[in-house]
């Protein structure tokens, strides 16, 4: 039984995956790309370990694919797993309490970056794999594509789906990079956010100006930035940029309901983000807001002196990093050049502007009544005792919907995070227990993947 593989070589597990937690694979930085390729190394390494075949790093102009596979029967239905060994950016490194790429055990919880998003979760289903082989109880085909640019747009992968399509054939996509409402409250993503990621720079004198001698005559570019990016929402938390909203779709009041009925305790999720009240576009609940409605969000803004101490100065350039996160019909492209329009449309003449569109990506939908959904159901019901609620995602994985357009694939989002895990965060960790139940639960998939397709 696989289980009793797994329990055998618990520690082991954990090992591995400390060893890989420990490179740094920031793939927004060059600076990383010799760790990045380690890692990739790494993963190539356990997939031939555990029992794959034709195992290679697929080349691509950024960071490798790994790719390997297991055919077992040509008949039997083929699972295509999808995953990244990239992580974010671990800066501002101070606010971390042990080193981030030196992974701890704190309360039952794995604290390293990438230990959720997504090198955790990804490696459980190397390990899956593995446990499988070794019992004899690996029931489908599966694939393996882990990437290594999610964390940066994944345009290489896209570039390397639509020109590999027939090695890529699949009966299902199975992703573990989302998470689960508690421990005891197993859910399933069935929707997915997409995303248009924008850097903006605002120019205002030919050089930095002394604050005293030019300041109140010349204009300010972290001041009209920091208005003009006020003036995006209304006194309502609606986005104004001019058409935002015409691809939207309103849910219907019973489906509204029944995205409501997860369970949810307001308070608890202000106790655990220590804030004394929410916010957000006004006449939608907190999980309408994170899961079915649009998003304009600053992730980052600089510009000027930021240095230790004072220096007087009034900045030539500010700068700012903004993700919207889009719902199904509204498309990445049209909403990035909306919004470039419009931002540059509101500047006053004392300053220039110049937007960068960096990456995004399209909302995706997988349905409940698919084999494969009824399978993960199972499998979580199996391993927590309780079947688990379908939920909306907040997050983006844009490659999803890339996935069903060129492979013609839908996807299981069975991921085994939670949403206190603090990824893209300082002090980002992971359960043992999810990492475990995670290893234990995924064999259950294949196993009702193959018998329900029978």
């Amino acid at each position: 039984m696989h289980i009793e593989y797994i329990n055998k070589n618990k520690d082991r597990f954990l090992n591995e995956l400390f060893e890989m937690l420990r490179i740094p694979s920031i793939s927004a930085d060059k600076a990383f790309s010799a760790d990045v390729r380690k890692t990739a190394e790494f993963v190539k390494t356990k997939l031939i370990e555990a029992g794959a075949d034709n195992v290679v790093l697929e080349e691509t102009a950024g960071n490798p694919i790994v790719y390997g596979e297991k055919i077992i029967d040509n008949t039997l239905p083929t699972v295509l797993v999808y995953g990244h060994y990239d992580v974010q950016p671990s800066v501002p490194d101070e606010l971390w309490t042990t080193p981030p790429f030196e992974p701890t055990i704190r309360d039952g919880k794995i604290y390293a970056r990438g230990s959720c998003d997504d090198k955790g979760q990804m490696y459980m289903h190397v390990k899956a794999f593995e446990a499988m082989m070794n019992t004899g109880t690996l029931s489908c085909n599966v694939k393996f594509m882990i990437e290594g640019e999610e964390e940066v747009g994944s345009t290489n992968l896209e570039i390397y789906v639509k020109s590999h399509h027939e090695k890529l054939k699949a009966d299902v996509i199975l992703i573990s990079d989302t998470g689960m409402i508690a421990n005891d409250i197993p859910s399933i993503d069935v929707g997915l956010r997409g995303l248009s990621y924008v850097e903006v720079e605002v120019t205002g004198p030919n050089r930095d100006l002394h604050s005293g001698v030019y300041g109140g005559a010349v204009a300010n570019p972290i001041n009209i930035l920091c208005s003009m990016i006020a003036s995006m929402h209304d006194k309502n938390r609606h986005i104004t940029i001019p058409g935002f909203y015409d691809d939207v779709n309103i849910l219907s009041e019973d489906d509204r309901k029944s995205l409501n009925s997860a369970p949810f305790n307001l308070e608890n999720y202000k106790k655990d983000l220590d804030i004394e009240e929410v916010m957000g576009e006004n006449g939608y609940t907190t999980l309408e807001r994170t899961g079915i409605r649009p998003t304009f969000e600053v992730n980052g803004i600089w510009g000027g002196y930021i240095g230790e101490g004072a220096k007087t100065v009034l900045p030539s350039k500010a700068y700012a990093k903004i993700s919207m996160r889009l719902i199904p019909n509204q498309k990445s492209e049209k909403i990035t050049k909306m919004f470039s329009d419009y931002f540059i449309s509101i500047a006053p003449k004392g300053v220039k502007v110049k937007v960068t569109p960096h990456h995004g990506g399209e909302a995706a939908i997988t349905p409940t009544d698919s084999v494969a959904f009824k399978a993960a159901s199972k499998a979580i019901e199996t391993t927590y005792g309780k079947s688990p609620i379908p939920t909306f995602g907040g997050g983006s994985i844009p490659i999803v919907a890339l996935f069903e357009k060129e492979l013609g694939i839908k996807t299981v989002l069975m991921g085994f995070g939670l949403d206190s895990d603090a990824i893209h965060s300082p002090n980002e960790h992971y359960g043992l227990f999810n990492f475990y139940k995670g290893i234990e639960t995924i064999p259950y998939f294949y196993k009702y993947y193959s018998e329900m397709n029978k």
